[in-house]
């Protein structure tokens, strides 16, 4: 009996290893690398600029260019998410020693602090430069993810101070390369001492060291395009529709508050530098925030009807359903109309600058195309890639 449930056993044995046979002999599934999300390529910059008396034309032009600025960041392939900061410093007896933005990519907020800054104070020549490069090193809120590319842009024109109570700028800048975070100095006005140490901050933290004009000699080009692209883009700031909790409605408030500002107040040319950044892919989060209504439905992200009353923008919460869908659809297709229009303009300005510029022997020495070169070179380290013969932005 016991030998016929032994055979018995056997023969089951044999007929389950033959039916798992094909499960074992087949290959095991793989992933389509393509269907992967890829990683979107990151930059991160801090602009540590000085804003004592001897800088007022150095500060005009950076409120001018900030857009070309970050226009040439998004040119990049692939499309990157861009963050920016600002920290302005001057000298301790002075209004204020240093103020900060931290790093976001809400560049309105920023630009509209620049628009705000002016030149004053700084009576004796060294200024607070180890307390500048300190909050931004250490307080600007640098992320923690790999293959960032992260920057600082140390711009003034006179050596630091020295107090025996605070860190000194060496130890902050190997704090800074120890962290990923590249230092890039700019000398304005031809200070020796200056250059000295601004060349050694650089060298503390991978960076490159140059040197511009007090005032930056920025490249300052109207285009016939400039009028028509700063229109649109306050009309495209009008799309813009946030969907969330309170927190999220006071943030769409301030945005709103800084965006009417700088449209206000902006010089023309900047708009339309402005304009076109936005257009861009990298553009986008500036544009319409993190949680804008269109943009979530048009990637499918949420559904118009499960989305709390209170949640929706202030237009559509008295409106039956509808009359929800109805308007949110006109302005998807006005958002549509004016982002192709601005893509277009953006294009023909930039031929136009290209041309403009091509006669100006001097364009290379300009703060703004020495920015851009710098960023261009240091990002391909981080795996983006610009098109061969690629210019920075004006």
């Amino acid at each position: 009996m016991n030998m016929k449930w032994l055979a018995v056993g056997l023969i089951c044995l044999t007929a389950g290893a033959v039916a798992l046979t094909p499960q074992l002999q087949r290959p095991a599934q793989v992933v389509d690398p393509v269907q992967l999300p890829a990683q979107q390529a990151e930059i991160e910059v801090v602009f540590v600029l000085d804003t004592t008396g001897s800088m007022g034309g150095l500060i005009a032009a950076a409120k001018e260019k900030i857009w070309s600025i970050a226009s040439t960041m998004a040119s990049a392939e692939p499309a990157p998410r861009i963050r920016m900061g600002l920290v302005a410093y001057r000298d301790r007896g002075d209004d204020y020693v240093t103020r900060l933005t931290p790093l976001s990519s809400d560049i309105d907020q920023m630009y509209v602090t620049l628009m705000d800054l002016q030149a004053h104070g700084g009576g004796d020549t060294p200024e607070s430069v180890a307390a500048g490069l300190s909050r931004a090193v250490h307080d600007a809120g640098w992320s923690q993810r790999d293959g960032v590319y992260r920057v600082v842009f140390l711009v003034g024109d006179a050596p630091p101070q020295h107090y025996q109570d605070e860190t000194s700028y060496e130890a902050v800048v190997r704090a800074a390369a120890a962290r990923g975070i590249v230092v890039n100095a700019i000398r304005c006005g031809g200070s020796a001492e200056t250059e000295r140490v601004w060349r050694q901050i650089a060298g503390l933290a991978q960076g490159e060291f140059f040197s511009v004009g007090q005032a930056g000699d920025a490249i300052a080009i109207a285009t016939p395009f400039d009028a028509k692209m700063a229109a649109l883009s306050a009309k495209l700031d009008a799309t813009r529709l946030s969907y969330g909790d309170r927190n999220v409605h006071e943030a769409a408030a301030a945005k709103a508050a800084a965006t009417d500002k700088l449209n206000d107040a902006g010089s023309t040319t900047a708009l339309a530098r402005r304009a076109a950044f936005n257009a861009s892919s990298a553009g986008r989060a500036n544009a319409f925030g993190d949680h804008d209504l269109l943009s979530a439905l048009e990637a499918g992200k949420v559904r118009l009807e499960d989305i709390a009353p209170e949640a929706l923008p202030e237009p559509l919460r008295s409106l039956e359903p509808p009359a929800r869908q109805d308007f949110v659809e006109r302005q998807q297709e006005e958002r549509r109309q004016i982002t192709g229009e601005l893509a277009e303009l953006a294009e023909q300005r930039d031929a136009y600058l290209a041309e403009q510029a091509g006669a100006l022997e001097d364009k290379e020495e300009s703060l703004d195309y020495k920015l851009g070169a710098t960023i261009m070179r240091q990002a391909k380290e981080k795996g983006m890639t610009y098109e061969a013969q690629a210019a920075p932005k004006l």
